[in-house]
């Protein structure tokens, strides 16, 4: 699957979802009325396209770009167990080769916060990537409304 299929894919999946773009990067919002304030506008999914965030994954190299998936704890903890404490330039785990394609791994820098990424997804992980993104979405749909209901007068 190539970054546009996968941009394509995510907003033809997942209703109410908004893709703002910025520096060649993507940002999936559940954001169904598109009148999120700004500091509630926070991505259950990216895609980068360039080494501007972190060098972990290498995505100088032409043609090569990362899904990044925010999960729930338990969704996380599913895959990898808790996540690792960060390294002196911001990384969790230098042992992992974040520079492989089509494997779900640690996010980089955001492991701790329960994210997930994959360099160029493929056929090895469209049907975890596809869960996972189920899952990310799902959870910032409960978010969203937990928000509404919050912020509605009974």
């Amino acid at each position: 699957m190539d970054i546009d299929e996968m941009k394509g894919y995510i907003c033809r999946t997942f209703a109410g979802v908004t893709a703002p773009e910025a520096n060649g990067d993507t940002f999936f919002l559940y954001d169904p009325q598109r009148d999120l304030p700004a500091e509630r506008q926070l991505p259950f999914a990216t895609i980068v396209t360039g080494d501007h965030y972190d060098t972990a994954s290498a995505l100088s190299r032409p043609g090569f770009w990362r899904l990044n998936i925010g999960l729930t704890r338990s969704g996380y903890a599913a895959l990898f167990g808790a996540p690792s404490t960060r390294g002196e330039h911001g990384e969790t785990d230098a042992r992992v080769g974040h520079a492989a394609t089509d494997v779900v791994l640690p996010h980089p820098v955001y492991a701790a916060q329960h994210w997930v990424c994959v360099v160029n997804p493929g056929e090895a992980t469209l049907g975890t990537v596809s869960t996972l993104l189920a899952d990310a979405y799902d959870f910032a749909v409960r978010k969203h409304a937990n928000h509404r209901a919050r912020r509605t007068p009974s």
